[in-house]
């Protein structure tokens, strides 16, 4: 049986303890008839990387963390039609399937685009699982384009989600964009990303609806525990909150009385559901075609060489530390 290199974990620990991520030797994964074979070259850590890790249950087998990933396709499975071997792609995979810390994965090719041309791997590697979400969420959950105007909250302006969405809002629609940012490094990286005005979060009612007094039309929650009866306050009567996150015991009653609706975005419903599986593809597609065109940029801050337990590890003490700004990828 064939083997590869991996990093995964057997249980939640701690980051520090350096069982939290492993070096390993595990099986080539097989390749089903709709998979890329993918040699990952590069792959960015997430928030949800970190979650995933710190839930874990104790396993005598590895999981092995990672979703975003750019690297060349290795092998095709036998109905593969849209990739062949040596293809440079990148994607943000799929939650229900071993995942991109590892020096091989097999990837349905329907999540999967080729990358940007004007992009190293560690470059593109920062973008597939934050542009899907920022995507999803203004294009499907707000269902805005090109005509929609008035103004957007996006907290967590200079993290990996909110840089692509400042970005993409801008581009491609007319709404105002309003982002939170406490340090002043973060609020540089938000307004470089396009923010026309930045607000203190710790501050959010009182800030906001002195740059929005009448109050705003949607807001982009990554942050919602504690937040509710705030949004309630400074959205405008039938606007919209699409959120992330999933705190225990939200109570969204505070938000009827403007008829403000909730939305959830999760980029990992299509694949888990095999839901209308290609449009995940298209789309990193388009993406791709923005990022060579100069319209959508790497959000990458930090680039660590190392594509080992080590530097995984040390990415993830970064994304924990809650104090990044843009994008921690690791890269061989």
């Amino acid at each position: 049986m064939a083997t590869m290199t991996a990093v995964g974990a057997h249980a939640s620990l701690p980051i520090d303890s350096p069982d939290a991520l492993q070096d390993l030797e595990v099986p080539v994964p097989e390749v089903g008839p709709r998979d890329l074979l993918v040699r990952v070259e590069a792959v960015s850590v997430n928030p949800v990387d970190v979650k995933r890790r710190s839930s874990l249950s104790p396993s005598a087998e590895p999981t092995i963390l990672g979703f975003d990933a750019a690297g060349v396709v290795h092998a095709v499975g036998s109905e593969v039609t849209s990739f062949a071997e040596g293809d440079e792609v990148w994607y943000a995979g799929d939650v229900t399937r071993q995942g991109s810390n590892a020096e091989f994965q097999a990837v349905d090719e329907r999540i999967v685009s080729r990358k940007p041309t004007s992009l190293g791997f560690a470059d593109a590697a920062a973008l597939p699982l934050t542009t899907i979400t920022a995507w999803e969420t203004l294009f499907e959950r707000f269902a805005m384009n090109a005509d929609t105007t008035g103004d957007l909250l996006v907290l967590g302006a200079a993290g990996g989600v909110g840089s692509v969405l400042i970005q993409l809002a801008k581009r491609r629609t007319g709404v105002r964009v309003i982002g939170t940012a406490s340090r002043e490094d973060s609020r540089r990286w938000a307004e470089a990303m396009g923010a026309d005005a930045v607000v203190d979060h710790h501050h959010l009612r009182e800030q906001v609806l002195d740059v929005a007094p009448n109050g705003v039309d949607f807001v982009f929650s990554p942050h919602s525990a504690g937040n509710v009866a705030t949004y309630a306050e400074i959205t405008r009567p039938f606007g919209h909150v699409t959120a992330i996150d999933e705190p225990e015991g939200l109570d969204l009653v505070g938000l009827k009385a403007k008829s403000i609706a909730w939305h959830w975005e999760l980029m990992f419903t299509r694949s888990m559901f095999g839901y209308d599986m290609e449009f995940q593809g298209r789309l990193l597609a388009e993406a791709a075609k923005m990022v060579d065109a100069g319209d959508l940029k790497t959000t990458v801050t930090t680039a660590i060489h190392g594509f080992d337990a080590a530097g995984l590890r040390e990415a993830h003490r970064l994304v924990e530390s809650g104090r990044m700004v843009g994008k921690v990828v690791v890269h061989r």
